[in-house]
């Protein structure tokens, strides 16, 4: 009964500093990723915003979120780089087209319409 309290207290310790651990882990690669930013990185910021580094001073870096639209971040709201949304971009761009062609081709004119059967109330 005396060295069930101890065991209580280890048993609530060691979850808690292995958290600790991996929080301190999980952290010191966002504060890696942040300093390592470069121009042309794609990113998302901690609101969600998404942009390509054009600037990157010492503190801030100056994200383009638009075709001549940018804006001005600490570093410290860069939460992720996403490298592999360049890719992604660049293929569906190369595909979009042949699918808009086919779409419009496949809607139907207005006097189409008129030789469709009608719906009676009977």
């Amino acid at each position: 009964m005396d060295l069930l309290l101890p065991l209580l207290l280890v048993a609530l310790l060691i979850p808690m500093f292995l958290g600790v651990r991996r929080q301190k882990r999980e952290m010191a690669k966002v504060t890696e990723m942040q300093e390592t930013l470069k121009v042309g990185d794609r990113v998302v910021t901690t609101s969600g915003l998404f942009g390509t580094v054009v600037e990157a001073d010492d503190d801030s870096v100056d994200l383009e979120i638009a075709e001549d639209v940018v804006t001005t971040w600490l570093r410290a709201s860069i939460r992720e780089i996403r490298n592999e949304d360049a890719a992604v971009v660049e293929e569906s761009t190369d595909t979009e087209a042949p699918v808009a062609e086919s779409v419009s081709d496949s809607v139907p004119s207005s006097e189409n319409f008129d030789d469709a059967p009608k719906l009676s109330k009977d």
